[in-house]
């Protein structure tokens, strides 16, 4: 059921590849909730994922293809969507990531770091990149949203995470730091949601993922949260509700963050 939430609200969404992607079920509910969009990915993900369907179900929304990695890339999309849209942009969504040492099996002992680069350029950099270009622009609305996805791996140790705690604990520090400047220049905001683990073809890659998954059902109170939940918190943090919200990193996650233990594992660890 729609609120028309953000009626009359224009963004761009980084990273849908597949039906399981968080930023698809985010691009919908934007969409549903009354805004237009510009949908972009890397021009490989494009080839590989399904993104046109989600473009044909939100209103025919135009699919531009950039590599985040890549100022010149990304300095045409802003130049596109602003086109497209008659002005600035309202809010994006950054729902990027990519470890090559998780998918060669590369212990965290033992990465290779040139991969580790590869990873933190496009996993945490390509934040501070898409703002920057977005700042230099001035391609933001006042009071506009900038969200960025993230996993509490930043702050404690989940051993199979590897590298992408790294990449999660400087993308956290980007929106910090950006969000500061960002706010003092036009009152724009960026914060990072610290989901629950979700069942997308990027989480899947971790080792042991049905594990974590199983244990944060276990250690929240509430539930892990699904794809559809976190959509539903991003669009929250796109309308004028949350105007004063930023630089934060906001947990959704069933209470997971700030449960120590819970009856259930207790039982589980005593069988």
């Amino acid at each position: 059921m729609s609120n028309n939430l953000l009626k009359g609200k224009k963004g761009i969404v980084f990273g849908a590849l597949n039906d399981q992607s968080i930023a698809w079920k985010t691009a919908e509910c934007c969409y549903a909730e009354g805004a237009q969009l510009v949908l972009t990915n890397a021009p490989i993900a494009l080839r590989m994922g399904e993104i046109n369907k989600l473009a044909a179900a939100c209103g025919n929304a135009p699919v531009i293809g950039a590599d985040v990695v890549n100022n010149d890339d990304l300095k045409a999309l802003f130049e596109q969507a602003m086109a497209h849209f008659g002005g600035p942009i309202d809010f994006v969504l950054h729902s990027v990531g990519m470890s090559l040492n998780i998918r060669k099996g590369k212990h965290y002992t033992d990465l290779n770091h040139d991969f580790q680069h590869k990873t933190l350029d496009i996993s945490a950099l390509s934040l501070h990149r898409v703002c920057q270009v977005a700042y230099s622009m001035d391609a933001m609305a006042e009071w506009g949203s900038i969200v960025a996805l993230t996993y509490i791996a930043a702050q404690r140790v989940f051993p199979d995470y590897n590298e992408m705690a790294d990449a999660k604990a400087l993308l956290e520090s980007i929106s910090r730091s950006f969000g500061y400047h960002y706010g003092v220049k036009k009152k724009v905001r960026i914060n990072t949601i610290s989901q629950s683990p979700t069942r997308t073809t990027a989480g899947s890659g971790v080792k042991g993922f049905d594990g974590f998954i199983s244990f944060a059902e276990k250690m929240s109170p509430l539930g892990n949260a699904s794809a559809d939940d976190c959509a539903q918190y991003c669009v929250s943090l796109f309308s004028d509700y949350t105007r004063m919200v930023t630089m934060q990193n906001l947990f959704h996650d069933g209470g997971f963050s700030f449960t120590g233990v819970t009856q259930e594992v207790i039982e589980q660890m005593e069988k």
